[in-house]
């Protein structure tokens, strides 16, 4: 398993200066490296800017994420992410200066706003956000032709924003929660014509699963949500639909930042492992009948339980949970980013 796995890096560029023996010569010499950097930095130009402007990367914003308005005073990416030089707005009033407007798909797929008519300049990229799985994604072939990168869960994305990852930190110990119960589920939107519905049914018939969320009436406060979760062995991180890396919030923080072993529902094993060892989850597919994995679960002795919390030697969770964060990314990005990219089809692009 890799480490980092591509997920966002805040980190602060890194820049060498040289030495020379000579103070004028010195001198002489910044003044050609400031005029070499002014041409380099041409890719960001946009005529309708200043030249002040001209010195950081201006990120639009174009939707709020599901309508929640974010707090953008100060300079959030040099902030939380040590990067400077990367200006986030939703002022739409600073359209034709941006470098980059971000559209999230879900406003657009619920018609709650809609993409100028054209770009005020050709250097100008526009960006597809999107953290739904393409089951929950509709409307897709409206836009094709329009966007330059995407922005996803999905690690070929041109912006990569998993909801979480597991990062080094060696520790000597291993800190597992006092259990008192088994299973336990949180689910906020049960239908039953969902594959996670009918698994859950089907093993209710051999183990008693507790169910907390609205679909239940039993919803947790925040703060209440992972210290009841951490009371139990396992949890069911069912995903609402199966896709290559949509592995979301259920694995990251309802399981393994719980300290709740994930039983775990959703692509392939060997996606899975992609992002986290083969011995810290248990995957549904790993069994031949719902009734084997409820006998592997109530007949789990302490010392085969403990290995799957091995991970916590080497690693720690990380939630990617935050969108100023996850908009400082498109900066971090930006200098690697394809020129002259288009998604003529992003259905295609999505479900493949």
């Amino acid at each position: 398993m890799s480490k980092g796995m591509g997920a966002p890096a805040c980190t602060m560029a890194s820049y060498s200066m040289i030495t020379m023996k000579k103070f004028a010569g010195a001198m002489f010499l910044l003044g050609a490296v400031f005029l070499n950097l002014t041409f380099l930095a041409q890719p960001f130009h946009n005529p309708s800017r200043t030249q002040a402007q001209n010195r950081s990367l201006m990120v639009l914003i174009w939707d709020w994420p599901y309508g929640h308005a974010l707090n953008l005073t100060g300079d959030p990416c040099a902030t939380l992410c040590s990067i400077k030089g990367c200006q986030l707005t939703w002022n739409r009033n600073l359209y034709n200066q941006a470098d980059v407007v971000v559209f999230h798909h879900w406003a657009l797929q619920h018609r709650r706003s809609r993409p100028p008519a054209s770009k005020p300049h050709p250097g100008q990229k526009w960006v597809w956000l999107s953290l739904e799985s393409p089951s929950h994604s509709n409307d897709l072939a409206r836009w094709d032709g329009v966007f330059n990168w995407t922005m996803t869960f999905r690690r070929d994305s041109d912006i990569f924003i998993p909801y979480g990852e597991l990062v080094a930190q060696p520790s000597d110990e291993v800190d597992i929660p006092e259990k008192s119960g088994l299973v336990s589920w949180v689910i906020s939107h049960y239908h039953h014509t969902q594959q996670r519905a009918q698994l859950f049914r089907n093993l209710s018939k051999y183990i008693k699963v507790d169910v907390y969320g609205r679909a239940n009436k039993k919803p947790l406060c925040p703060a209440c949500l992972l210290p009841t979760i951490s009371k139990y062995k396992f949890y069911l991180a069912f995903e609402n639909s199966v896709h290559r890396d949509y592995i979301t919030e259920k694995l990251w923080r309802n399981s393994l930042l719980a300290g709740s072993v994930p039983v775990v529902m959703g692509p392939p094993r060997a996606n899975y492992q992609q992002f986290i060892p083969g011995d810290a989850f248990i995957h549904v597919d790993d069994f031949g009948s719902v009734k084997e994995l409820a006998d592997f679960l109530l007949t789990m002795n302490e010392s085969r339980y403990q290995r799957f919390f091995e991970w916590k030697r080497s690693f720690a969770v990380k939630l990617y949970d935050s969108w100023p964060e996850r908009f400082c990314t498109i900066c971090q990005c930006f200098p690697s980013l394809p020129q002259g990219k288009v998604y003529h089809s992003l259905e295609k692009w999505f479900w493949s």
